[in-house]
Order: C-alpha cells, then sequence, then structure tokens
C-alpha cells in the first residue's frame, strides 16, 4: 500500500466547502423560493401573463443584485475584523512577545498538553510563524474559514439567478408544453420539487441527512408559496 508523501495532507474535509457552500445554497434556495412566491401571488391576483413574467424577471435581477450586495457588505465585515484582530495581534507580539509566547502556551495547555510541552510547542510555532500560530489557535482564523467577499458575492448572485431562472421558466415554457394545466399549479409543483431537491443536495454536500433537508426545505417552501398565493388572491379582490 503506498503511503503518502510525507508532510502531504491528502485528506479532504468537507469544513473546506463552507463558505461557497453556504452563499451558494442560501442563494439558490432563496431565489427561487422567493421569486416563485412572488409570481404565485401576483399571478393569483389574476393579471396577465406578461405582467406575471415581467414580476418574476425584474426579482431575479433585483435579487440577484441585492444578494450580492448583502453577501459583500457583510462578509467584508468580517474580513475587516479579522484584518484587525491580526494587526492587533502583530503589534501585541512586536512589543511584547514573551506575553504572546506565555498566552500562546496556556492555550495548548488548556488543550490537554503539559506545561513542557505546551510550552515547547509554543515556541516553535512561534519561530516558524507567531501571527499564523496567534491567528489559528487565538483567533481562530485559518485559511479554510477565512472571509472571502467577492467569492461569496459572486456565488450568491449566480446562485440566486439560477434558482430565479426555474419558475420564470415554468410559466414561459408551461402554457406551450402542457396546455390546458394552470400556470400556478405547474410552477407550484415544479418548484416545491426543485426546492426539495435542492434542500437534499446541500444536506448531502455538507454531510448531513438529505431527508432532513429535503423535508425542511420542503415545508419552509410550501409555506412561504402557499401565503403568498393567499395573500394574492385576497388583494385581488380587494383592489
Amino acid at each position: 500500500m503506498p503511503h503518502a508523501a510525507k508532510g502531504r495532507h491528502i485528506e479532504r474535509h468537507r469544513i473546506a466547502r463552507t463558505s461557497w457552500l453556504r452563499a451558494g445554497a442560501l442563494g439558490a434556495n432563496d431565489g427561487l423560493m422567493s421569486t416563485a412566491s412572488v409570481m404565485l401571488g401576483v399571478a393569483t391576483a389574476q393579471p396577465s401573463a406578461a405582467a406575471v413574467l415581467t414580476v418574476g424577471l425584474a426579482a431575479l435581477v433585483a435579487g440577484a443584485l441585492s444578494m450580492a450586495a448583502g453577501e459583500y457588505i457583510s462578509v467584508s465585515s468580517q474580513s475587516d475584523t479579522e484584518a484587525a484582530d491580526l494587526a492587533r495581534e502583530h503589534e501585541e507580539h512586536l512589543h511584547n512577545p514573551a506575553h504572546e509566547l506565555d498566552e500562546l502556551a496556556a492555550i495548548y495547555e488548556a488543550r490537554g498538553l503539559d506545561p513542557v510541552l505546551a510550552r515547547d510547542v509554543a515556541k516553535q510555532l512561534t519561530e516558524k510563524d507567531a501571527l499564523a500560530a496567534h491567528a489559528r489557535d487565538e483567533l481562530g482564523i485559518t485559511d479554510t474559514l477565512a472571509a472571502r467577499p467577492l467569492q461569496a458575492a459572486l456565488v450568491s448572485a449566480a446562485a440566486f439567478a439560477g434558482g430565479a431562472a426555474v419558475p420564470v421558466a415554468v410559466v414561459m415554457a408551461a402554457p406551450r408544453i402542457l396546455p390546458g394545466f394552470a400556470v400556478t399549479t405547474v410552477m407550484s409543483v415544479v418548484c416545491l420539487i426543485a426546492l426539495t431537491a435542492l434542500g437534499a443536495f446541500a444536506a448531502r454536500l455538507g454531510g448531513a441527512s438529505k431527508f432532513a433537508g429535503a423535508r425542511r426545505s420542503f415545508v419552509w417552501s410550501a409555506i412561504a408559496m402557499g401565503v403568498s398565493a393567499l395573500i394574492g388572491r385576497i388583494a385581488g379582490v380587494a383592489i
């Protein structure tokens, strides 16, 4: 059996997917659910098909841009906080390296190492890269989990647009493919199936139960779409 090269880490962990998986899953789910709900709410008020389609396209574009801006701002704030903490650690190490070494050794001792070994480990890691050691073990900042604003924004926008495209495509294609069926019914069924599959897929990528992911996605999507349709029906009668 071949051995891995010395010092080479070949295992793949799901935690590395956290940033883009979260942004992608949230974006696609939100795009599909919110756009379908808005279109259902408008459709049950009985406007023209062109009006429903226009609403869907507007929701797709506005939602994608909103998701991108929101994620970029949010993750940028996280990135700024990380940068500020790292700058502070750098200054503390320059002005009081002995204290920083004691602090690092105390962290390793609290994790179970005996005091002598903890201090030896702290010394060796400090000699190699003091800031990286403190970032990882004191602040919990690593390359894997570091904030990436642009990545989060792009993934969120693309995922939202992809999800929102489903109900828009259904409204455009359903009358031709399934003539005689109510567009609202076809859109509801297709979007619920897609949202359920998306919930299962996201759970699978994250290593969780596919059934649990599919179930919660189905339930909350059905509630959102149902409430939106009811409000549209009431508003259509009242206005």
